[in-house]
């Protein structure tokens, strides 16, 4: 029996998976935590992921690994490889003002064409600008951009500062997807743009070899080892997911992708042109506005989600006219970051319990409809759902989602599914 191991270090966590290569199955799991922040020293990821592959029981059986991460981060080293300060993830937003002006000096249209992306301050290369123009010694001595899976797999094949296999920088490696989401990579050419590079750090430096999809290498051991994934595109390969899925995770906020056979070019912004890991394309929209609006709505009439779910269900579609537009943290699709929430609709024979707890989560799944429609307007197919993440087990967010986004649902059962699919890529390797 041949085992391999699937990794995602995400925002919060370290997951590790170790499965069975020819079934899949899941053999041993472990999982290790990771420090709160929008700004992390690197250093306590790779701590969190030595423990979680303690906790799975360890690599002497594993004969091929995967490492799959939160996209985005920006990991910059010295030409000794060493960390030159903390990473700035995907969450944090110090740079909105250096992706306006990457906008206004490189023209939003041209960028999209270029990357498949419009800055946001979510972007590498914008934390790279701000990086340049805030902390210019710092900047002067990057000899090296790496994300966080790139940094990860790195250390763990054996190199670093002072690691055995030293701090060999060419031996960085990337895949893809993750590369699809710095903002100077091409998905079109499937090269670095160096020019947008320099545009964002002010010099070039090493980046990551980005590996094909059934391309690898090894660590000190003689294992194989995948190119990995950003989350989103590990999470498309452990769902299985195929073109003309779209899969509709339904977490804190909502993240709407879908696997296409041809890339997609959105000059507004709206959809993300990313790449996936397995040689097709994953246009993915954001929304703020998620399982949080079940949250407010449940704790207003003050019942559980359960409870939220069977008031719900109880209400005819439509609620009756009532009607939550669901902008209770502004809204990033559409662009409309001041919104508010608002109830409409309201007269005395709608505005019941059954009927706010309809539109809920009509509302909420109304927006999270808007991503569809972003990427229908692109020529997107969209020929079933996907529905992850926790608001997708809520009985009535279930048995709504077909009526309000106009496709076949399916829900897969809860799972790691970021660190699946980095094992599942790790399966391939193994035959």
């Amino acid at each position: 029996m041949s085992y391999v191991m699937g990794v995602d270090s995400s925002t919060q966590s370290c997951k590790v998976v170790v499965t069975d290569a020819a079934t899949g199955e899941i053999v041993r799991e472990g999982r290790a935590s990771h420090p709160n922040g929008t700004s992390v020293d690197p250093e306590a990821w790779w701590v969190a992921l030595q423990e979680a592959i303690v906790a799975a029981g360890g690599l002497t059986d594993v004969s091929a690994w995967a490492i799959a991460g939160q996209q985005h981060g920006m990991v910059v080293l010295d030409a000794g490889g060493r960390v030159i300060r903390d990473a700035l993830l995907w969450n944090d937003t110090r740079s909105a003002d250096a992706a306006a002006a990457l906008t206004a000096e490189l023209g939003a249209e041209a960028l999209a064409e270029r990357t498949g992306l419009v800055p946001v301050a979510s972007f590498t290369s914008t934390k790279l600008r701000w990086l340049r123009d805030n902390e210019s010694d710092n900047a002067a001595k990057v000899a090296a951009v790496a994300l966080p899976h790139d940094w990860l797999t790195w250390r763990l094949r054996g190199f670093g500062p002072d690691a055995e296999g030293g701090a060999a920088l060419d031996e960085l490696v990337t895949d893809r997807s993750d590369a699809s989401g710095t903002g100077y990579w091409s998905p079109a050419t499937g090269d670095y743009d160096r020019e947008l590079l320099a545009a964002a750090l002010g010099h070039d430096a090493v980046l990551p070899r980005v590996l094909g999809p059934r391309e690898h290498v090894t660590d000190a051991d003689g294992r194989l080892v995948g190119p990995g994934a950003g989350d989103n595109a590990g999470a498309a390969l452990g769902l299985a997911a195929g073109p003309g899925d779209v899969v509709v995770s339904i977490g804190t906020s909502g993240t709407v992708f879908a696997v296409s056979e041809e890339r997609t070019i959105d000059p507004t912004g709206t959809v993300a042109g990313f790449a996936d890991a397995d040689g097709n394309f994953l246009p993915l929209v954001a929304t703020l506005n998620a399982a949080r609006v079940l949250d407010a709505v449940a704790g207003l009439l003050g019942v559980d989600h359960g409870e939220l779910s069977r008031l719900a269900l109880a209400a005819e579609p439509g609620a009756g006219g009532l009607s939550l537009v669901p902008y209770f943290e502004g809204e990033r699709t559409p662009n409309l970051p001041d919104a508010t929430a608002s109830l409409t609709g309201m007269t005395l024979a709608s505005t019941t319990r059954e009927n706010l707890a309809r539109a809920a989560v009509e509302g909420m799944l109304s927006g999270l409809g808007a991503g569809l429609e972003a990427l229908r307007g692109l020529g997107v197919p969209l020929e079933r759902a996907l529905l992850i993440g926790g608001g997708a087990q809520s009985e009535a967010v279930r048995t709504i989602a077909p009526l309000v986004l106009g496709l076949p649902v399916d829900v897969p059962e809860p799972a790691e599914y970021v660190a699946l699919g980095a094992a599942r890529q790790a399966a391939r390797l193994a035959g």
